[in-house]
């Protein structure tokens, strides 16, 4: 292998994990390497560690040459900025030194993951029939993406916290969402068998809360300049 690795970093939420907790099958250590160039034996050189990565619980890294990272950061900010937030270096030099994500491309992000949220609500609603188990089915699997979207657009009031409740609500304060609802987001989001309520009475508000979410990105710019 001859592409000459600059850095690696681990950036998944395993290593906010207790030990116990790191053990379970489908929890998975993610990692970044960064390295010069990257060519087709070198993927097949990384392609022989395939099922001994598996077997150690470790995902298969994202590899790529330090500056196509760099350039895709408007790309994929929210991803990418992620990475940079919560990593930890594990071989070579900090890579992300002179990363920064721009306030715009994030914004931008922000604004595509909401949109599609709301778009993917609507549709789906509709092939539920209005059928009560359906509706309930469909709040509870897209619990986890409406708190995702909330923590991403808390990073764009620089919310620093690593307490994933707290950026939840922080984001929902940003943007008006009131405070009951994302509770019971939340909570469908950590143990979606045990609701504390019926999801499906939940999503006329539900639906109301993720307009709000894409009205308030849209016009983000204009109301922070």
């Amino acid at each position: 292998m001859t592409c000459g690795m600059s850095s690696a970093t681990a950036f998944s939420p395993w290593l906010r994990m207790d030990r116990a907790s790191r053990g379970r099958p489908a929890i998975r250590l993610t990692c970044l390497a960064l390295v010069a160039t990257l060519s087709a034996e070198d993927l097949q050189a990384c392609a022989k560690f395939s099922r001994s990565w598996s077997r150690a619980h470790v995902a298969t890294p994202l590899v790529m040459p330090s500056q196509e990272f760099m350039r895709s950061l408007d790309t994929f900010p929210l991803e990418y900025g992620e990475i940079i937030r919560a990593h930890e270096l594990v071989y070579g030099d900090n890579p992300f030194a002179s990363a920064a994500i721009a306030p715009d491309d994030l914004r931008r992000a922000c604004e595509l993951q909401a949109k599609s949220h709301l778009v993917h609500l609507r549709e789906a609603f509709i092939e539920s029939g209005g059928r009560p188990r359906d509706i309930a089915d469909l709040v509870t699997t897209s619990a986890p993406a409406f708190t995702l979207l909330l923590r991403n657009v808390a990073r764009l009031i620089s919310v620093s916290t690593d307490d994933r409740s707290e950026v939840t609500r922080a984001g929902a304060r940003a943007v008006g969402i009131p405070e009951e609802l994302v509770a019971d987001m939340l909570n469908l989001e950590r143990q979606p068998g045990i609701a504390a309520t019926d999801p499906s009475r939940l999503f006329p508000e539900y639906l109301a809360a993720v307009e709000q979410l894409a009205r308030a990105v849209d016009t983000w710019r204009a109301a922070t300049s």
